[in-house]
């Protein structure tokens, strides 16, 4: 036995796990993997753990967080996914798992999802809500432009707002419009315009490229920056059929650049045109209205009269109202006072002393009647109460008992002792006299003078 064991070759379970590890690492180098994510977790360390599955079989994976922070898109559970990464095996359990270096969405590129999902988070938060569009200014006292310095779009812009109204001030904030770091050096221009004064309308934008190359105004700080602006914003991006976040967001979306230095200002040229115009209207319609005016003044002066014929006539009929006022007045008063003399004779008439006084005797005589009732009523009752007092005496067993008698009780039952028979030698009795009660002991019954000792 001894012998067939020293031919065996045994591993342990860390030795065969680091083989096969081994193995694996070794014949599977870096590979593609298509699956559905399942059971994703993303706990505090920031690496991304999840499970790669399709209709028959599944894998463990792990994707590191230096490579996470590399993605466009977020992951979800369900989504179809292509993954590029090597294979290894976790030890500890002893599973076999890929560790992603790259993931992409199958089907759909990374920063096209990365897109629709930040537009739908922004869209639920209200980001994208008309209500909070702020107009434009008619004529923008400075203009913020936030874009790169050496582009073309920069060139565009401010050739066109010379070309329209060549006198505008217009305050440049240079920043890079792609690659790391952009979308932050947006973000900040934006804030810091905000705190410049005078500033009226800030561009934002850019020229042309690839949804890479505008990737910058698809960030979310970018998006909320615009969002939080007090000033208003207009978006520039790209050509007329590209579209970003920041376009969304913006106050007014331009389909270009050039488009946006139209909108921002109006044409002089026209503006002074329409002024001139105005200015003629309302010198014409000024005129109209002096004619009319005094047209009508000069109509009234002819129909005026002189002022001091009808004062006259005025005041003779206001010494007639007087009069005529005075006489009603007077007449008024005379009628008032007989009418107060007629209702003070028949008041006098209707004095009510003489009557109060016969109440008061009245009332006197009805008093004296209700004492006299009162002092025969309470004889008659003392009278009655001596009678059922000196019946309620007579029929009073104690009035008996003071007379000799007694009450003698059977104990325990307290049952009354009516004749000798209801009660034997030896019985207890309480015994009720006039005054008080005692309890005795039955040494001897007779009834009917028969002795039961």
């Amino acid at each position: 036995m001894s012998t067939l064991n020293s031919f065996r070759s045994i591993y342990t379970v860390s030795q065969l796990t680091s083989e096969v590890k081994t193995l694996l690492e070794r014949n599977f180098g870096h590979l593609w993997v298509e699956g559905e994510i399942s059971n994703l977790r993303l706990p505090g360390s920031g690496h991304l753990y999840f499970t790669l599955k399709d209709a028959s079989a599944q894998v463990r994976g792990v994707m590191f967080k230096l490579q996470n922070r590399m993605l466009k898109f977020d992951p979800v559970d369900g989504l179809q996914v292509v993954c590029y990464g090597r294979l290894s095996v976790y030890e500890p359990r002893g599973e076999y798992q890929i560790i992603v270096d790259y993931m992409e969405p199958k089907g759909l590129g990374a920063l096209q999802l990365a897109f629709e999902q930040l537009k739908a988070k922004l869209s639920k938060e209200g980001l994208f809500d008309p209500a909070h569009k702020k107009p434009l200014p008619h004529l923008p006292r400075k203009i913020g432009i936030v874009t790169s310095p050496t582009g073309a779009a920069i060139r565009d812009i401010l050739k066109i707002i010379d070309r329209r109204f060549a006198n505008v001030p217009i305050l440049i904030h240079p920043v890079r419009v792609q690659g790391p770091g952009a979308a932050e050096e947006i973000a900040k221009a934006i804030r810091e315009l905000n705190q410049r004064p005078k500033i009226d309308v800030i561009i934002v934008g850019r020229g042309g490229g690839s949804i890479e190359d505008l990737w910058a105004f698809n960030e979310e700080v970018v998006a909320r920056a615009i969002f939080h602006s007090r000033i208003p914003i207009i978006s520039a991006v790209g050509h007329e059929i590209d579209f970003t976040i920041a376009d969304f967001v913006a106050d007014l979306r331009a389909p270009t650049p050039s488009a946006a230095a139209e909108l921002v200002v109006r044409n002089k040229v026209e503006l002074v045109h329409s002024l001139e115009n105005l200015e003629y209207r309302l010198v014409h319609a000024s005129r109209s209205v002096w004619a009319a005016k005094r047209e009508r003044l000069q109509f009234l002066l002819h129909r005026l009269a002189d002022p001091r014929k009808k004062l006259s006539d005025q005041r003779l009929r206001l010494d007639d109202n007087y009069f005529r006022l005075s006489q009603a007045i007077q007449s008024g008063l005379s009628r008032k006072s007989e009418w107060l003399r007629l209702r003070a004779d028949t008041l006098i008439s209707l004095n009510p002393g003489r009557r109060v006084a016969e109440y008061f005797r009245s009332l006197s005589q009805m008093s004296r009647q209700m004492n006299a009732a009162q002092m025969a009523y309470l004889r008659l009752f003392r009278q009655k109460a001596r009678g059922c007092t000196e019946k309620l005496q007579t029929l009073n067993p104690l009035a008996i008992l003071a007379r000799g008698y007694s009450i003698a009780r059977i104990l325990p039952s307290r049952e009354i002792i009516r004749q000798a028979a209801n009660v034997k030698t030896g019985d207890r009795v309480q015994v009720r006299v006039h005054r008080g009660e005692f309890k005795a002991r039955v040494e001897e019954v007779k009834e009917g003078g028969q002795d039961h000792s």
